[in-house]
């Protein structure tokens, strides 16, 4: 580097202050929520333990104590993540603010690994990203024993903490490994991050990283842009496509289904229909998954289709919806995989199908686990704190925040705020039932389905019903005035409290336990939400109303005529650099921060200094550009 060239903006000498950092090189002018406290607190040498929602701000939490403390002379930070794509894009979001920042992962070939490897050692790298595996290798840490003997390891990031729990929602072994980062290593600061962590996991994470001397921050689980909408499935395939044509035309989106089949069909059903959709899980072959996560995140109005392979550490900022065609098997997963969608600010829908079969399989799931006693009734309560939330009359946010301790008023803008739905006592229903199962098993010495056991409470005549006879069980029609939709949500509340059991083994059949005892004595009430089709239905407010095709970002809605032109030549120039410098385009500037800019309307340099997004670097590397792309409006 010649004398005359800018030194890089976390090189040692400038300015250490955390909000200078925060401005000069991330280019916003005041932190957000508890930022400032935390990272004033890891700057000055104390370990944290960060609870915030996803898009609430995490990564600058470790970002600038990294760059301080490398201003000061304390040298290298590690961040440990999980996920190569993730690293990517940050280390080159990193790069794009002027901040030396590298990786270490398995899209490095030897000759790349070792340059890495030898600059960290020499203290030229502000913030390195390794995965969890490596950082537990003799190798490494034998470079970071190196590191802190020359007083030049500055701190340990933890992202997605979470997976280092048991009773998280998506457990990682190798994360327990990093306990020796603590024994290792007592002087050195760790922070670590997570968006979701009910107060068991908190627990476990703090046990297992031996962060009991840890400060704790527990920002708010509130994402007010998510609409939360649960709907009974009835045929889940049609479903989601009348939703996302009805509300989500042309918009980024991410389903969740169970299995690999499933996301290959809904993929092919969802271009069939005229939606740009992609599949992704574990089946599929590397470089596909890689090329369709790219195509996501660089494209405008992908909907991707996936299994829970995919999503951790998925930063694109307008993802306007998120699916689950499948249940997921506790809120933990399920809040971590909808704080997906809106992440920019902007509204945004989280919607899921759940129906009897849901319930069953991750009933059955728990059942089958090899896992210990204690670790089932566990996953039993979480998974029955999800059903709970499907089957809530209430407000949807009120049940999600007090799950994680956060008590809340509701919200206005979940679907049974917005439609109030009607309840049912539907314990008689529910005797009736567990009568009819106990009388098929007493006179078949066999058991049954859901749905004979409903022909037969119902009084329909079948095939099978007079093939055995049971037409004359005393239960018999005796629950003909339950419908089927108003049985099955009976049974899925039967089976999520253990009143009822699925036998797997027998072809799902359903069976008695020790918890239907208190049902059929009447000791136990069981209360329903009514089923309804459709909002319109029930005479209910109307849906989100759904912008046009080629409707402007949400962003740059406020823009006048010339403001929007502006804004859409900045992302055609915003996209053209992007690709060049092969990283998402909200890496290089973020839609609110190309509105601004249009708004501002800049014709100097000056102009554009102050506005949210533009740092020191960007303003150097970019800023002739947008003037340029400006002047011709």
């Amino acid at each position: 580097m010649s004398s005359l060239a800018p030194l890089p903006l976390d090189a040692p000498g400038s300015s250490s202050a955390p909000a200078d950092i925060l401005h000069e090189v991330f280019g916003y002018s005041q932190f957000r929520g508890p930022q400032q406290d935390i990272v004033e607190h890891v700057v000055a040498g104390g370990d944290a333990l960060v609870l915030m929602p996803t898009g609430g701000g995490k990564s600058l939490c470790y970002q600038i104590p990294a760059i301080a403390r490398q201003r000061a002379g304390r040298g290298v930070s590690v961040v440990v993540s999980p996920l190569i794509a993730l690293m990517h894009d940050q280390v080159g979001a990193l790069h794009e603010a002027g901040v030396n920042a590298a990786f270490l992962n398995s899209t490095l070939d030897w000759e790349q690994t070792q340059d890495v490897e030898r600059r960290m050692l020499r203290g030229e790298i502000t913030l390195l990203y390794a995965a969890p595996e490596r950082v537990n290798t003799p190798r490494f840490l034998s470079q970071l024993d190196s590191l802190k003997e020359r007083g030049k390891l500055s701190l340990f990031a933890i992202d997605e903490a979470h997976c280092v729990s048991q009773w998280g929602h998506d457990f990682r072994p190798e994360y327990r490994a990093l306990t020796v980062l603590h024994e290792r290593y007592p002087g050195v600061p760790r922070i670590a991050l997570t968006a979701t962590a009910d107060a068991l996991t908190r627990a476990d994470i703090v046990e297992r990283l031996q962060l009991e001397e840890a400060r704790q921050f527990v920002s708010s689980f509130d994402r007010p842009n998510i609409r939360y909408t649960i709907v009974e499935k009835k045929d889940a395939t049609t479903q989601l496509l009348r939703f996302i044509e009805r509300e989500h035309e042309g918009d980024a989106g991410v389903v969740y289904c169970q299995s690999r089949k499933r996301v290959e069909d809904v993929a092919v059903m969802l271009k069939g229909a005229g939606i740009n959709a992609l599949p992704y899980h574990a089946g599929l072959d590397a470089a596909v998954r890689q090329k369709h996560q790219d195509r996501f995140l660089r494209e405008e109005g992908v909907v991707m289709v996936a299994t829970i392979a995919f999503g951790m550490g998925i930063d694109k900022p307008d993802v306007r919806f998120v699916g689950h065609l499948d249940m997921p098997k506790n809120i933990e997963g399920y809040y971590q995989e909808t704080g997906r969608a809106g992440r920019d600010g902007a509204p945004a829908d989280a919607w899921m199908a759940y129906g009897l079969q849901d319930v069953v399989n991750q009933r059955r799931m728990i059942d089958e686990s090899p896992a210990g006693e204690e670790f089932k009734q566990v996953m039993r309560g979480k998974l029955d704190a999800l059903l709970s939330l499907a089957e809530a009359s209430d407000c949807r946010r009120v049940r999600l925040l007090g799950y994680f301790g956060e008590k809340s008023t509701p919200c206005g803008n979940c679907d049974n705020c917005l439609n109030p739905p009607q309840v049912w006592d539907g314990t008689d229903a529910a005797r009736k039932l567990l009568s009819t199962i106990y009388r098929v098993q007493q006179l078949s010495g066999i058991s049954f389905g859901a749905g004979h056991i409903m022909d037969i409470l119902r009084g329909k005549e079948t095939e099978k019903v007079k093939q055995f006879g049971h037409e004359r069980i005393s239960t018999f029609g005796i629950g003909a005035e339950f419908s089927e939709v108003q049985l099955r949500g009976v049974l899925r509340q039967l089976i999520a409290t253990g009143a009822l059991a699925v036998d797997a083994e027998a072809f799902n059949t359903l069976k008695l336990t020790e918890g239907s005892r208190a049902v059929l004595k009447g000791e136990a009430n069981v209360t329903l939400r009514e089923s309804v089709s459709s909002p319109a239905a029930r005479g209910g407010k109307p849906r989100r109303e759904k912008a046009a095709r080629g409707a402007p970002s949400p962003a740059a809605a406020a823009l006048d005529a010339d403001g929007q032109k502006r804004f859409e030549a900045l992302k055609a120039w915003r996209a053209e650099v992007a690709r060049e410098h092969n990283l998402p385009a909200y890496v290089i500037f973020h839609d609110a921060t190309l509105a601004a800019i249009a708004e501002r309307a800049p014709a100097t340099l000056e102009d554009l200094q102050g506005i949210s997004g533009i740092g020191t670097k960007k303003l150097e590397a970019y800023g002739a550009e947008v003037l340029r792309v400006c002047s011709a409006f």
